[in-house]
């Protein structure tokens, strides 16, 4: 079942299946690319494809972990800026950010499971959120930098004559 075939009137369902959508088309977006193309510096920026990674499973951890959870950052072994969520350390491989991203995603899953959208969650460093604003946030952070990744991959791809179809 594609994320076009969820019930029209079903909001936690569509949210969920955009979501997945888009956690598996950043993972996607490393598909056939090399350990120094997914590390290319492409931009003025630290965003690399890999990074890009990286970022969104540091990204869903604050969000779900911290932000609905109630964990802090610090006792979740987590950087304190987004911006330090894209450094990659020797370590990072494309295997192991998608086995963290994975990790992130399941822990995730199942963080949100049973709570209602209207749960009002106070782990945010800015005040309570709604799960149904944590889950709009997330599904706009996901499709930003799976467009990001798109182009990424897109400037890779067309610099070896791959063909760019994931």
């Amino acid at each position: 079942m594609g994320s076009f075939d969820v019930p029209l009137d079903d909001d936690r369902t569509q949210f969920e299946a955009f979501i997945e959508d888009y956690r598996t088309s950043i993972e996607q977006s490393l598909d056939g690319v090399t350990e120094e193309q997914a590390r290319a510096h492409l931009v003025p920026s630290a965003t690399t494809l890999l990074g890009l990674l990286k970022h969104v499973t540091w990204m869903q951890r604050v969000w779900f972990e911290e932000c609905v959870a109630g964990n802090s950052r610090k006792s979740l072994g987590l950087v304190q800026s987004p911006d330090e969520s894209f450094h990659l350390t020797p370590e990072d491989t494309i295997a192991t950010v998608t086995a963290a991203h994975r990790a992130a995603c399941a822990t995730a899953r199942a963080t949100v499971a049973g709570l209602p959208l209207d749960k009002v969650v106070t782990g945010h460093r800015s005040g309570p959120r709604t799960l149904h604003w944590v889950y709009l946030q997330v599904l706009r952070e996901l499709a930003q930098h799976t467009g990001h990744a798109d182009i990424l991959r897109e400037q890779i791809l067309s610099d070896t004559g791959a063909p760019q179809a994931r």
